[in-house]
């Protein structure tokens, strides 16, 4: 954010700097003229600075510090930091209780906490959990270990997490001048397809969204959509049952709407002959691959050979290589979509 000085500080300013020009050797080298002339030109060339940042500002393809306001005059508003939510499983004495509030760590240190009190019938206990700290980071595949951050008597230390999902980061400036610009370029026309991915869009951690009129039949809308910044990208049910909720209170009330998830068709990659054959060069490939699903896999769409190979090639340190599987181009059909599986080094 710009800092305005105030007319004392400017004041001060220009009185300093004339006063360190006008020193005994200088004075009579520099005219009254000459000092002032630069003490001003200080002080205007500060003021044109600001108006570079303001015409930065002033729109919202280029805003930053004002890119919220932009966004609230469209009704957009950016979508906050989201806490992941899921379960755990404790090894516990029968009848051991463990209050709420009690927290568990995971092996980066982000902490959770059980958010209701239960009490164990058997020797091991399934607690509700949420993240203390808003974020992706909150996210745990299942079986992911846990352990208590302080003793409870009669709970082992260590634990699994359930799958603790729904942890989202707070919307990042460019994805959320996106939904600005297009929200700018494309008018709302009360169920157009847009609409509906829009309002989709509109949920923490929901990443792309997709709109699939009459795929069941005149009068019906189908909505998918995925959430990248998960553990994996195919919203569980909960999550499909919030955006379907979102949905139905802004549709038009003739619509028949589906809200799914897309079918994920995990592809494993074959690479033989890589070169350089080295740790980062294939880490580097596998983040590559995973970029391209990101951008360019949908709901029954192919992805294109020709873009596999390039995504493969455009990765850090690749000289050479060739692409095993898949050999051609792959194709889903409706509902099913590409997402990551694995890479065999061959």
């Amino acid at each position: 954010m710009f800092d305005r000085p105030s007319l004392d500080t400017l004041v001060t300013r220009t009185r300093a700097d004339v006063l360190t020009r006008l020193t005994t050797d200088d004075v009579l080298r520099h005219s009254d003229a000459e000092v002032l002339a630069r003490a001003e030109a200080g002080a205007v060339h500060g003021l044109y600075g600001y108006l570079d940042y303001l015409a930065l500002q002033l729109f919202p393809d280029t805003a930053t510090d004002y890119l919220d306001r932009h966004g609230s005059l469209w009704g957009i508003v950016r979508k906050p930091a989201a806490r992941a939510t899921g379960a755990a499983t404790l090894a516990v004495t029968p009848g051991t209780t463990v209050p709420a509030g009690t927290l568990l760590r995971d092996s980066n240190n982000a902490q959770y906490e059980t958010t209701v009190e239960a009490t164990a019938a058997g020797a091991s206990l399934v607690v509700s959990l949420q993240a203390v700290d808003a974020g992706a980071a909150g996210n745990l595949a299942s079986g992911a270990p846990l352990s208590l951050v302080s003793p409870v008597v009669g709970v082992q230390t260590a634990a699994n997490a359930d799958e603790i999902s729904g942890g989202a980061d707070r919307e990042s400036d460019e994805v959320y001048r996106a939904r600005i610009l297009t929200r700018i370029r494309k008018t709302p026309q009360g169920g157009s397809s847009y609409d509906y991915e829009a309002w989709a869009l509109q949920i923490e951690g929901v990443t792309r969204a997709w709109c699939y009129p009459e795929e069941l039949g005149p009068g019906t809308v189908t909505v998918r959509f995925v959430r990248d910044d998960d553990a994996g990208p195919i919203p569980d049910s909960s999550e499909v049952a919030t955006v379907a909720t979102h949905i139905n209170a802004l549709r038009p009330v003739t619509s028949q709407v589906t809200v799914a998830a897309p079918i994920a068709v995990p592809i494993v990659f074959q690479i033989q002959a890589l070169s350089p054959s080295t740790a980062a060069v294939q880490a580097a490939i596998e983040s590559s691959l995973r970029a391209l699903l990101r951008q360019e896999s949908e709901p029954g769409e192919p992805l294109l050979i020709s873009h596999i190979r390039e995504a493969i090639s455009l990765a850090s340190d690749e000289y050479d290589h060739v692409l095993v599987s898949p050999s051609a181009n792959v194709t889903q059909t409706t509902g099913h979509m590409a997402t990551f599986g694995s890479i065999t080094w061959l």
